[in-house]
């Protein structure tokens, strides 16, 4: 048994070194991956939550680890052999984080797939790595950084330096070391009830009844928080159409929104339709909504998303929004949803690779991006009409910069205040005029959003 235990152990801290160098490589989603492990090549629940752990620990701390790391190597770490660099990652944060494997395992167990990788010459460069640092643990509990504060909370909470110098000019130093102890715990699984086919009280006593822990989100009137580790398809009702996996602050841009029914939606970057699919649920599936996307799969998993939940004035078109949009699809709308392609940075709990692949530069892109959409859709709208921008980052540059610019150069338009639309509950998401959820006040993801109003001609 216990050879069976090691030999399964062993298995796990490979794949998980194959996924953490899949997404340094390719910049890959860790969720994307795992899920596929998970399905494919993982049986046991024991072994699904240790792969889980090894590969979301690992990123969420992996600057920390790295800065450990470091001394033991004469170059950069960067110029190691990409799996071996990954596996002393997962070694690393199983020494670093870990206790439930004792340190001689973990090592023997790094150590062996060294050597199935490389050889003798590579285990045994691992095999030092690792002995060195088990005999030094205890006597140097953390790096010595000596040259600014900045750089000591880069390597303390594990985010990039750059980063945390943005969310120190945006958010202050306070605000920055919550936020980023927030950003390094587990995100919770979020539900929305479909509220054509069920209600919330409903829903909550069908998972309770299947032995399933959940309960009512605090901020959203339409949200399930499910605390038991569960498959999402397999929660009772998902065949059913009963509920859509969407986070408790993404929900809450569709009450901005403010869809009446019959209206006729714009939701111009739709995918995965979270969104999308409860406009269509809070207009009770009447009128029409045109959910736009560049992406022959995206376009697919929001049809799928819609026809599971049995919602038929969904529709989708292909179309990239930074483009005029086909003329077919050009007859003015009632409200526009942007939904802004973002740097991401309010989803660091569950994917917390985003950190370590993005830098300043695409910060500058996407906003310029976001400037460009927004302004394409404004002709869009009738007068009168609403303009929702939205994004699930925390970047000034993404966010109220986007929206100043868009009104400095669009005077037809003007900025509503957001506390209108949500519930006094929800009264601590409104920053100003703006909505603005975030981990380490809401334990939502990080999200901003902004409702803008067509003046009548």
């Amino acid at each position: 048994m216990i050879a069976s235990n090691e030999k399964r152990r062993k298995a796990v801290r490979q794949l998980a070194s194959e996924i953490l160098l899949k997404v340094d490589a390719r910049k890959a989603y860790a969720d994307i991956l795992l899920d596929h492990s998970l399905g494919a090549q993982v049986a046991s629940a024991r072994d699904r939550a240790l792969l889980t752990e090894l590969v979301y620990g690992t990123l969420r701390w992996r600057g920390k680890i790295d800065a450990r790391l470091n001394p033991y190597f004469r170059r950069s770490l960067e110029n190691l052999d990409p799996f071996i660099r990954n596996l002393l990652r997962v070694a690393f944060y199983q020494l670093l984080f870990l206790d439930r494997i004792p340190d001689y395992a973990a090592v023997n167990e790094a150590v062996q797939l060294a050597k199935a990788h490389g050889g003798k010459k590579v285990a045994a460069f691992v095999n030092a790595v690792l002995r060195n640092f088990l005999r030094e643990k205890d006597r140097n509990a953390e790096p010595q950084i000596t040259h600014d504060w900045q750089a000591a909370l880069a390597n303390e909470y594990s985010h990039p330096q750059w980063l945390i110098n943005k969310w120190l000019d945006y958010f202050g130093r306070e605000e920055t070391e919550a936020l980023m102890r927030a950003n390094n715990e587990m995100s919770p699984l979020v539900l929305r009830v479909n509220s054509c086919k069920s209600s919330r009280d409903a829903l909550l006593a069908l998972l309770l009844k299947s032995g399933v822990s959940a309960v009512a989100t605090r901020w959203s009137p339409v949200g399930i928080w499910v605390k038991s580790r569960s498959l999402v398809d397999q929660l009772p009702g998902f065949q059913e159409g009963l509920f859509q996996v969407q986070g408790e602050a993404s929900q809450l841009v569709s009450y901005l929104l403010s869809p009446q029914k019959g209206e006729r939606i714009l939701d111009a970057c739709a995918a995965p339709g979270g969104k999308t699919t409860h406009i269509a649920e809070l207009m009770m599936d009447t009128g029409e909504v045109i959910a736009l996307d560049q992406s022959e799969k995206r376009i697919d998993k929001i049809r799928a998303n819609a026809a599971r939940l049995g919602l038929a004035s969904l529709h989708v078109a292909k179309a990239d929004i930074r483009h005029p949009l086909p003329l077919e699809l050009r007859s003015p709308y009632d409200r526009v949803l942007v939904d802004a392609p973002c740097s991401a940075f309010g989803t660091l709990r569950s994917h917390p690779e985003i950190k370590w692949h993005r830098n300043e530069s695409d910060i500058k892109r996407l906003a310029h991006l976001q400037k460009h959409i927004i302004d394409q859709v404004a002709h869009y709208l009738k007068p009168g009409g609403v303009l929702v921008y939205s994004t699930c980052t925390l970047t000034k540059d993404e966010n109220e910069d986007v929206i100043e610019d868009f009104l400095e150069h669009h005077k037809e338009f003007v900025l509503d205040d957001v506390a209108g639309y949500l519930s006094e509950k929800a009264s601590s998401l409104v920053r100003g005029s703006y909505y603005m959820a975030l981990p380490h006040q809401h334990n939502t993801d990080g999200f901003f959003a902004s409702r803008m109003r067509k003046l009548a001609e």
